[in-house]
């Protein structure tokens, strides 16, 4: 399979923005997701996007404030996140499951993963 590399995190106020992306090589089926994951907390979806076409699943605590996207070309993942509170600070992930399983907000559905870039929102 291919590579999941995530960049465009950093630390910014609350209310502030940040975009992330995720070079997603090699994958051009299934679905593809941000997850992210604070300290002593689990791992926990935020945004998932189809290569079919569906509209994008969104967890409640983002939606409103985040936008899941893919390029023209389909290999790079993005997630635009505005108005961010200091809950949202994590280690965001993006993954892939090119098998196209039915489930897709648990991290079991995914078999592949990047490594992972911190967002710190400051209050």
């Amino acid at each position: 399979q291919g590579q999941l590399v995530e960049s465009g995190g950093g630390s910014v106020e609350a209310g502030g923005s940040l975009r992330l992306s995720c070079a997603a090589s090699g994958y051009t089926v299934g679905k593809l997701a941000w997850f992210r994951q604070a300290p002593g907390k689990e791992r926990e979806e935020v945004a998932v996007i189809w290569f079919g076409g569906s509209t994008p699943h969104y967890a409640d605590s983002v939606k409103g404030r985040f936008t899941i996207s893919q390029d023209n070309a389909k290999n790079t993942l993005h997630l635009q996140m505005n108005s961010l509170k200091p809950e949202d600070t994590a280690n965001y992930y993006c993954a892939a499951d090119p098998q196209g399983t039915g489930c897709f907000t648990r991290p079991a559905c995914y078999d592949y993963w990047g490594q992972g870039t911190q967002v710190t929102v400051s209050s």
